[in-house]
């Protein structure tokens, strides 16, 4: 099982690029909060008694800490599914010579600790790097006692690969479900096909997730203005959690944002505008996999810059808890736009180059290259569309509901100009991404590629 695992791996390493990065992210930053953690802990009473700004290194390591497991669980799972995909037909042609369900789930597995195993050590160091400088930086605002310095230890590193490798296993408990319990005869027609109606359970689950969502927002709308962090906090869990609810409804939310953004499209362009809205409600589960990440990134980016820049307007300019939550809050972002720009990118690179058979199909009954690449821009530009007004709605309610907590009103401070910036960052990732993959899945034999040739 090993040696088949390291196979896959060397015969399509592309397929286990993004997960590999999103795993050393995790690795780096539960390496890096870890040594936090580790730091107040070793300290001596007297440093660890010293008064700071903010809520303490504890409370800034555990906040932290649990919102990139939970973003990085979000981002690993999207990850896994893709190098799955990537490899569908070779899981189904073990499933025809007689393998179980469950070797295809200890392969998988095996694929993720190795790959997991891979990053360790770098992401290790990453974080233990990243962590000293973090810190320098909390002690420099006095968020941190002058006098803590990180501890020379691999406890953090070892807890970090543990969580990933943890994080790991239970996001491929979610990805490898379907393909393998898929019945073997029907495997390799699968590869090519796309069921049409989104399953009850995952309707279900995601009427869950929206009204666990809206009770961690309507927590957060409720808490009294001296308790803004915690307002904070459940607001951003509460976007996460709504994000969580457009991945598992994307599929109805995502065609009819389609249909109505697919009107003028066609009025544009006849032709390829008619086809790339087609393909894009006809494969809607395709079409939320590569919205998603847009939303994740567009929504945490946006709820993360409103909440900092209402905090700002209700703390006042010259309140230095004021100060110091805002830079905690860029300090998050940054950490978060890392994650959701990985998926992103990630994403819709898979997406797009698993098309190959497609866009060859296409080239035979008389598709020009050109056409397909205008039918790729009108696609790249209608995901990025209905990515970001997904996030925006939830960065709309998140945000409404710390306001409400923090000013007693439901309309937050919005920078507008770091709003357009959020937009223009994820079009940059998106539509180059989408065209990029697009160019190398053209090329090559039309004939070759779409007789399964190539892949």
């Amino acid at each position: 099982m090993v040696l088949l695992a390291l196979g896959q791996l060397r015969r399509r390493p592309a397929a286990f690029a993004g997960l590999a990065v999103a795993l050393l992210l995790l690795v780096a930053t539960t390496t890096l909060f870890g040594s936090l953690f580790a730091t107040q802990v070793t300290a001596d009473q007297a440093v660890r008694a010293t008064p700071v700004a903010g809520p303490g290194l504890m409370v800034i390591a555990g906040a932290f800490g649990e919102i990139a497991v939970l973003v990085a669980f979000f981002v690993v799972v999207n990850a896994i599914g893709f190098a799955l995909r990537r490899q569908h037909r070779e899981l189904a042609l073990l499933r025809t010579i007689a393998a179980t369900p469950r070797q295809v789930r200890r392969l998988v597995r095996v694929q993720i600790l190795v790959t997991a195993l891979a990053v360790a050590v770098p992401g290790a160091l990453a974080g233990a790097y990243a962590a000293r400088h973090f810190l320098a930086a909390l002690r420099d605002r006095g968020m941190a006692a002058p006098d803590l310095r990180v501890p020379v230890t691999p406890l953090p590193a070892l807890v970090a690969v543990a969580i990933t490798l943890a994080v790991g296993l239970a996001a491929t408990a979610v990805a490898v479900r379907r393909v393998s319990r898929i019945a073997p005869a029907a495997a390799l027609t699968a590869t090519a096909t796309e069921q049409g109606r989104t399953g009850v359970p995952r309707l279900l689950a995601g009427v869950c997730a929206l009204v666990g969502g809206g009770l961690l927002l309507r927590l957060a709308a409720t808490r009294p203005p001296e308790e803004v962090d915690k307002a904070g906090q459940a607001a951003l869990l509460g976007s996460l959690v709504l994000l969580v609810a457009v991945g598992l409804t994307g599929p109805l939310a995502a065609r009819a944002l389609v249909a109505v953004l697919g009107a003028p499209l066609r009025a544009l362009l006849p032709g390829t505008g008619w086809l790339a809205e087609a393909n894009l409600r006809g494969y809607a589960r395709r079409l939320t996999s590569a919205v998603v990440p847009v939303a994740l990134l567009v929504g945490l980016s946006a709820t993360m810059m409103i909440m900092t820049r209402t905090a700002e307007h209700a703390a006042g300019p010259t309140d230095a808890a004021s100060a110091t939550d805002v830079w905690l809050r860029q300090a998050e972002l940054a950490m978060l736009t890392c994650f959701a720009a990985v998926s992103t990118i990630n994403t819709v690179i898979a997406v797009t180059g698993e098309r190959r058979r497609e866009f060859a199909l296409l080239r035979l009954v008389g598709a020009t290259r050109r056409q397909l690449l205008r039918m790729l821009t009108a696609e790249a530009l209608l995901t990025t569309t209905v990515g970001v007004l997904l996030g925006a709605a939830v960065a709309a309610l998140a945000t409404a509901a710390f306001s409400t907590a923090a000013t007693g009103s439901a309309m937050p401070s919005v920078p507008v100009v770091a709003c357009g910036w959020i937009v223009a960052g994820a079009a940059a990732l998106t539509v180059p991404g989408i065209l990029g993959a697009g160019l190398r899945a053209i090329g090559g034999p039309a004939a070759e590629t779409a007789g399964g040739g190539r892949d």
